[in-house]
């Protein structure tokens, strides 16, 4: 579970509930035909714009703003320099019995175990890598279409209020009911744009980065081991991806 995307969400909407229940009663936000409005016409709105296997295959994705990785960059470079070692000391056919919890990294090992060809090992990983960026960037054009569909639903809310308010201004009862859907509708879209979509979007094209960048060490690394490098210089160059403070510079690899 990512803390930070929950922490977010939660801090938000206590600024909010603050901010609300320090100026007045916190009931009168609560309007049943303006959410109705604002969510009901987003969801509409998606599954015009996008095929229904897309809109449902997406949701996948979107879990990906609430969970992170597994493996680090760090970590990942590690496992691959110790399976480095392995094949250095008793051949790439060792590896073939190996736990592998990574399924990419998993995948590419096996690729080396049946003997196929480096080049065609670097077309299919090239391959997955840019499936991945496609599959994420479907779940982030979603988020961001909610993002951009709330606050249209919001002014549509407002106007059907605004019009229900200038029909009955002869009855003051009806007026507050109807002044509070248009305002409302534009509250809520503005919140869920700004408090949850948006943030969503941003937060799932960090994680495709993230994703990416183990990926495509991933890929140099099982070619680097296809290849025969030595361990020390398969982690020196699988480094380079890191931040210089990450990096290990001149750790002995030979001596693990």
């Amino acid at each position: 579970m990512d803390i930070a995307t929950i922490i977010g969400f939660i801090s938000g909407m206590i600024l909010i509930y603050g901010a609300i229940v320090l100026g007045g009663d916190f009931s009168i936000f609560i309007n049943i035909p303006s959410l109705v409005v604002v969510v009901g016409g987003m969801i509409a709105a998606i599954f015009v714009m996008n095929p229904m296997s897309m809109v449902l295959g997406s949701f996948k994705i979107i879990m990906n703003a609430f969970t992170t990785k597994p493996l680090t960059p760090p970590e990942i470079i590690e496992t691959i320099t110790d399976l480095t070692l392995k094949a250095r000391k008793n051949g790439t056919l060792s590896l073939e019995n190996e736990v592998i919890d990574n399924g990419f990294l998993a995948k590419g090992i096996r690729y080396i175990v049946d003997g196929v060809d480096p080049d065609v090992i670097e077309t299919l990983m090239s391959i997955d890598i840019a499936y991945m960026k496609q599959r994420h960037k479907t779940g982030s054009k979603l988020m961001k279409a909610f993002a951009t569909f709330g606050p249209a639903f919001g002014m549509i809310g407002t106007l059907i209020g605004l019009v229900q308010m200038l029909q009955t201004l002869d009855d003051p009862a009806s007026i507050g009911p109807a002044m509070a859907v248009a305002l409302l509708t534009t509250f809520y879209g503005a919140v869920l744009a700004n408090l949850v979509f948006s943030p969503i979007a941003e937060k799932l094209t960090i994680r495709s980065d993230e994703e990416s960048l183990v990926m495509k060490i991933i890929m140099d690394g099982v070619l680097s081991l296809v290849a025969g490098d030595n361990p020390k210089i398969v982690q020196e160059k699988l480094e380079t991806y890191l931040p210089p403070l990450e990096r290990k510079v001149g750790k002995d690899t030979e001596n693990k």
